[in-house]
Formats: structure tokens, C-alpha cells, sequence
């Protein structure tokens, strides 16, 4: 999967930002952002949205799945999330699934703070050896 372009990151990391500004965190205060790339460059935007029965909540990356899912979107080339504080904001296991179902192990995860990106991995790396839709195509019947 080719490396997103410098104009499609910052792309990702203003949106994500715009996300991240838009968050219901008011229980934890800890707002993430979430952007991911599709194949056509087009970029999608969620934040994260918590719930006071704190199970129920979503994170940033499902919230931009699903607006890529809405558009149309089927494969996707990267994903940024944006968080605050000095650890970084990695997607949570969950996420690193939902990215996968859509993305091949080489996609690009970046991962952000408030300055800008300031971490690069692969799917592979977060996901190691996952679970994908290429497990079950053999197995697959008629749709």
C-alpha cells in the first residue's frame, strides 16, 4: 500500500482535528479524533462519544468507518487518530479490527497529538497476524 502523500496526511490530521474539537467525552474528558483515507483520497472524519452506561460508547475510528461506509468506501489506504496527552493514542484492539476489515495489513496508521503526526506504523505492526475478510473468501458463498 503506497504511502499517503504529504498534502493527504495533513488532509487526515485537519480532519481528525475538526473531529476531535466535536467529541462527547464528558465523563473521561479524554477527546480523540479519527480520520481514515480512502482509496480515491477522499478523507472521513469521527470523534469519539461517550455514554454515561460507559459500554455504550464508540470510538473515533468507528465514528470515521461508518461515515466511509455511508459514502461508499470498501478499502481504505490509512487512518490518523488524534489524541492528547504524552502516551500515544494508538486505536484500541477493537478499532485495529475495524480498521482491518477494510484495510490490508500494510495500510498506514498514523498516529497524532495535537502538533501533528508523531508515530507511523503499519496494520501488520498494530494487528499482528489478524483476522481479515481474505480469511473467509474461500469459504464465502453466494452474496
Amino acid at each position: 500500500m503506497p504511502m499517503p502523500s504529504e498534502a493527504e496526511i495533513d488532509r487526515l490530521f485537519h480532519a481528525a482535528k475538526a473531529a476531535q474539537a466535536m467529541a462527547h467525552a464528558p465523563y473521561s474528558g479524554f477527546r480523540v479524533g479519527a480520520a481514515v483515507l480512502g482509496e480515491d483520497g477522499a478523507a472521513f472524519a469521527g470523534c469519539n462519544v461517550e455514554n454515561a452506561a460507559y459500554p455504550l460508547g464508540a470510538c473515533a475510528e468507528a465514528g470515521a468507518l461508518s461515515a466511509f461506509v455511508l459514502a461508499g468506501g470498501r478499502r481504505l489506504r490509512a487512518a490518523l487518530v488524534l489524541g492528547e496527552g504524552e502516551a500515544l493514542t494508538t486505536p484500541c484492539g477493537g478499532c485495529r479490527q475495524r480498521l482491518r476489515e477494510f484495510a490490508s495489513p500494510d495500510a498506514v496508521v498514523l498516529v497524532a497529538g495535537p502538533q501533528g503526526v508523531r508515530a507511523r506504523f503499519t496494520l501488520e505492526a498494530l494487528l499482528p497476524a489478524s483476522f481479515g475478510p481474505d480469511n473467509l473468501a474461500p469459504t464465502r458463498g453466494p452474496r
